[in-house]
């Protein structure tokens, strides 16, 4: 739950008063005991006065969520002096008989007091009529604080559970993504591991036997294999931990070509597939070149995996009125609606094709990527083609 002003803010305080159920209670007594018509539970900012619960029995026709002119109340003052405000006959009274604010709304007695939440000003316990009030006789500020502070206090018991549910579902999350990262790690690096370590014994063997030279190549592979594992790791971690990734967005004349760089690696190392490419990126573009290669090798190596083996995969980079678009679609299975929602985030893709080789972290890095450029990485499916799409406006 968020405690400071704005309009998401403002409405989870009127829900947080909402659910104190003496409330209400407060507010008909309060009426009772002064004989005041409108009693109400105020949340005052520094640019908003709102209703958060309210008692009207004089139809003054300010509604929860209502909001006043916080310049205009006396509320106002209040927050930046934190007393009490009684007036029991406002024509009589010295200080406020010529104050416009009685004056604008007709009122003859009024009484505010300040409302505090974790120690921080939050609003106002007020009651007003336009009639007088004899407050003072009545104890109604003694009783009135009291109720400031009950009601303060039931917020401030809303706060701290707001925040422990918020920390128990954040550390629930976190410990299966905990749980997840290393059951996924460890499964895809005792492959690779396994395979290196059976060479190393073969040629313990046999050293210089005619399969040696095959055997090297074995565990040169399964080595860049695992240098590719620890690279998402990395990404992983600094995307989590570190906030995100930092890149460089200073105009760059080398995307294009970078891009391509990243087709042709590809088309190397899948010489049986097709990757077909269509990248017009004309001049300079505010883009960390490095980073959207990966992005893109990332997706392309998506699509090598989870596309048809016997149809391409499309590449297409260009700039639309004024946004860069970088797309990869392959043909084959369409991915499932459910999976579709989360396909980005950690993990996902392991989880949902346990056999094939990879932690599930391509997709979840390009997004964030993506997220760096203030860019959106969006994916659609169909019978037809499974397509990803990154555009990245172009600011001036």
């Amino acid at each position: 739950m968020k405690w400071i002003s704005g309009v998401t803010e403002i409405a989870d305080d009127i829900a947080a008063v909402a659910s104190i159920d003496v409330v209400p209670r407060i507010l008909d007594n309060v009426c009772r005991l002064t004989g005041m018509g409108y009693a109400v539970v105020a949340r005052v900012t520094r640019e908003r006065w709102v209703a958060c619960a309210v008692a009207d029995h004089i139809n003054f026709g300010l509604p929860v969520g209502g909001e006043l002119s916080v310049e205009t109340t006396l509320c106002s003052e209040i927050r930046d002096h934190h007393q009490s405000v009684l007036i029991s006959h406002v024509a009589e009274d010295a200080q406020y008989a010529n104050h416009p604010t009685p004056a604008m709304y007709g009122l003859q007695s009024y009484i505010a007091v300040p409302i505090f939440c974790q120690g921080q000003f939050f609003g106002t316990l007020c009651a007003i009529d336009p009639a007088p009030a004899p407050l003072a006789e009545r104890n109604a500020q003694e009783t009135f604080e009291l109720f400031a502070q009950l009601i303060g206090a039931q917020l401030d018991a809303c706060r701290q559970l707001a925040s422990s549910e918020a920390a128990l579902t954040d550390e629930r999350a976190g410990s299966v993504l905990r749980e997840q990262f290393i059951a996924v790690l460890g499964h895809d690096l005792r492959n690779p591991l396994a395979a290196v370590e059976g060479g190393v014994r073969l040629l313990r063997k046999d050293p210089t036997g005619p399969r040696s030279g095959w055997i090297l190549g074995e565990m040169e592979a399964s080595t860049t294999r695992m240098a590719g594992l620890i690279s998402d790791v990395m990404d992983f971690a600094r995307a989590r931990l570190g906030g995100g990734f930092n890149v460089d967005l200073s105009l760059d004349s080398e995307v294009g070509p970078a891009l391509l760089d990243v087709v042709s690696e590809l088309r190397t190392a899948h010489p049986d597939r097709v990757i077909e490419a269509d990248i017009t990126v004309p001049g300079a573009i505010p883009a960390d070149r490095q980073r959207l290669a990966q992005l893109l090798s990332n997706l392309v190596a998506n699509a090598l995996t989870h596309g048809a083996k016997d149809g391409p995969v499309a590449v297409k980079a260009a700039i639309h009125d004024a946004t860069f678009e970088l797309s990869v679609s392959n043909q084959g299975l369409p991915i499932p609606s459910g999976t579709l929602a989360r396909l980005f985030q950690p993990f996902e893709r392991a989880s949902a094709t346990p056999t094939q080789q990879g932690l599930g972290l391509g997709l979840y890095i390009a997004s964030e990527i993506a997220r760096a450029h203030e860019a959106t990485l969006t994916a659609t499916s169909s019978p037809e083609e499974t397509r990803f799409t990154l555009r990245m406006p172009i600011h001036s």
